[in-house]
């Protein structure tokens, strides 16, 4: 159920946190994850889903790292311009998971956020963007609410990868996996994410639901709705790690 809220309304104290997924059924599995539902509201260039009482803000961003990043943008920026900018961004979602460490059914969250496919292809292999003078490739969460994430919610710590090509090979898997050996799970929004949160000096975490295997393209074995339940498990486990963590945290 989704309620029509009022423009800024806004009565918690609790830290004000945006929970970016890419598409509403991802959305609609955090939201889920509490009691009350989410109002409804309208800001520039984007569309927000609200929780009261100190739930946080949710937004389907859109599918791939630069429509994520748009949408994320234009959500901290109204945010801002409101007077109320947002203390932490959480990219969530399903995803990949690399065999055998990360299974399906099984949580990660991210302690590096890695895009996976930005830079260039050589003679002599693959250059990240970095190597080439530009930019970033990684964002760091904060340490101390990965480790409390994964405390509370059973999730592995590790590398998870943005590309914006979802892995179809089991080449590409072990391609992927030789780059980065951290690696346990892919998906196609958490750097774009990330790049918008870091933009606005915004910490990020990034929180995936293992819904396939990271390798050839078989259908039959994914469990998307396994996943989807997970991840509102997860959100129910996470809501009070969120309430309570602030960006001072000496810890985070």
């Amino acid at each position: 159920m989704v309620l029509q809220a009022e423009e800024g309304q806004l009565t918690t104290s609790s830290p004000r946190i945006l929970v970016a997924t890419a598409v509403p059924v991802e959305r609609d599995a955090v939201a889920r994850a509490f009691p009350e539902p989410a109002a409804e509201l309208s800001r520039p260039g984007t569309v927000l889903h609200r929780l009261p009482n100190g739930g946080p803000d949710l937004l389907a961003a859109g599918v791939g790292p630069a429509l994520a990043a748009a949408s994320t943008a234009a959500a901290l920026t109204a945010a801002a311009l409101d007077g109320a900018p947002y203390a932490l961004v959480v990219s969530a979602g399903i995803g990949g998971g690399f065999l055998p460490d990360a299974p399906v059914g099984s949580l990660v969250v991210a302690d590096e956020i890695t895009a996976a496919d930005l830079g260039a292809e050589t003679a002599d292999g693959f250059l990240p963007v970095t190597d080439l003078g530009f930019g970033t490739v990684t964002h760091h969460p904060p340490a101390g609410l990965v480790a409390a994430a994964a405390t509370a919610t059973g999730a592995r710590p590790g590398t998870v990868l943005t590309g914006s090509t979802v892995t179809g090979t089991a080449e590409r898997a072990a391609l992927l996996r030789a780059r980065h050996p951290r690696a346990l799970a892919e998906a196609m929004e958490g750097f774009g994410v990330a790049e918008a949160a870091a933009a606005h000096g915004v910490p990020v975490l990034e929180l995936r639901a293992v819904s396939n295997p990271v390798g050839p393209r078989d259908r039959a074995a994914w469990r998307i709705g396994e996943a989807l339940g997970a991840l509102t498990d997860a959100f129910e486990k996470l809501a009070p790690v969120l309430r309570s963590w602030t960006p001072h945290d000496p810890h985070g």
